[in-house]
């Protein structure tokens, strides 16, 4: 009855380690108001540079016909809205098509060079020299070849898209610690299972660095493609309304063009937050340092 009573409790946890606090993870509420605090800057930032548009426009320090009015352009974009829909749908659909086949290949290869020396020896300067070759002087090329629909598009979205893909996968499947490796093939695992448990989860965080950076560069690819011969898509609008002087139109393409590269950025980023919760990027709310 004198003595006293032997704790079972875990000498010390996480949260009593000198210099390291603990804090819950925030809820679905707590994230959105972290979203908009992060966001205000930017849409401060796109906020002001309409404003100078409108001023510009405005007091008529540009001729309507070099830089048309916000005002103007809206009043195109809500006229023509089918219109800009159709087209914007098409490049759309080449850039995604585009993406994914880039996706696709540029892993496949990225595995296969770092897998073996011999290929990456032969292949990567072949990579790099397609790389420096400006798209658009190519393009002509594809067309000559495939035509005017829509595979030539699509081949220079991938083109474009595809060496962020690879080197950014390469560069992941090269990080994996090599003590982490020679310690699945000591517990008899493959390499099969080595890659799919190991190497490939480690690489994903920079193969999403590279698939943002790809997304936005496959519809630049799309829309080089249309500007070089297409009867659609937004490369069509932003050239035909070139040759007719349309400046709101021309303007109009370009927003869509860009509104179109954010969202499939983001969509990349949303992938990433999902399918990465356990990188370290994922979880600097929980636990901080107090030193």
């Amino acid at each position: 009855m004198g003595q006293g009573r032997t704790s079972t409790a875990p000498a010390a946890s996480a949260a009593t380690v000198a210099g390291v606090a603990e804090r819950a993870r925030p809820g679905i509420a707590d994230r959105a108001l972290e979203t908009l605090a992060q966001s205000w800057r930017p849409v401060a930032l796109l906020v002001a540079c309409f404003a100078a548009w409108w001023v510009v426009s405005a007091a008529r320090l540009v001729e309507p016909y070099l830089v048309p009015s916000p005002g103007s352009t809206l009043q195109v974009m809500w006229d023509k809205a089918g219109y800009i829909w159709h087209h914007g749908w098409v490049t759309t659909y080449e850039t995604l098509l585009g993406f994914a086949i880039a996706v696709a290949v540029g892993v496949l290869a990225a595995v296969i060079m770092v897998y073996s020396s011999t290929v990456e020896k032969t292949l990567y300067p072949v990579l790099l020299f397609a790389q420096v070759i400006p798209k658009i002087a190519i393009a002509p090329l594809f067309i000559v070849w495939l035509g005017f629909g829509i595979a030539p598009k699509i081949v220079v979205a991938v083109l474009i898209a595809f060496f962020p893909v690879a080197i950014s996968m390469i560069t992941g499947l090269k990080s994996v610690d090599p003590e982490m490796v020679q310690l699945s093939a000591t517990m008899g695992a493959g390499p099969l299972q080595t890659f799919v448990k190991i190497r490939f989860p480690a690489s994903l965080p920079h193969l999403f660095s590279g698939l943002k950076v790809a997304v936005t560069l496959a519809v630049t690819g799309a829309v080089v493609g249309e500007f070089v011969g297409a009867n659609e898509g937004l490369g069509f609008v932003i050239l035909q309304a070139n040759g007719n002087l349309d400046t709101p139109m021309l303007f109009a393409g370009l927003i869509v063009m860009s509104l179109i590269g954010v969202v499939l950025f983001l969509l990349v980023e949303i992938a990433e937050k999902l399918l990465l919760p356990w990188h370290a990027s994922r979880r600097g709310d929980a636990v901080t340092t107090t030193y």
